[in-house]
């Protein structure tokens, strides 16, 4: 039986190295982004790698541009996926939140 290496993520806000919080969706998904990427590549995988994405936004109206940047990410990829908007995040400003399962076989 062949071996899986998994990759569980917590929810992946859009803060920079510094902890600066872009003020649109459009910012803080590219930053969630750059983030999940970067733990993918520390644990030698890839945006094929991963399996499942749970997606947390805070507002309907953002969904749009979300979905925008989200594409631009996963490219063909096509995990299994849900969204869900939520009244709000543990950090006021926060308009995102992205959990992601990686496996690598």
């Amino acid at each position: 039986m062949p071996s899986i290496r998994w990759l569980f993520t917590s929810g992946t806000p859009g803060l920079d190295e510094d902890g600066n919080l872009p003020d649109d969706i459009t910012g803080q998904a590219d930053l969630a982004w750059r983030n999940i990427i970067r733990m993918l590549e520390s644990s030698k995988m890839t945006m094929a790698d991963i399996v499942k994405v749970t997606h947390y936004l805070t507002r309907e109206s953002d969904i749009a541009e979300y979905v925008k940047v989200l594409s631009h990410y996963l490219g063909g990829a096509r995990p299994a996926s849900m969204l869900m908007i939520i009244p709000a995040l543990v950090k006021p400003g926060f308009l995102l939140e992205i959990e992601v399962i990686a496996a690598q076989y």
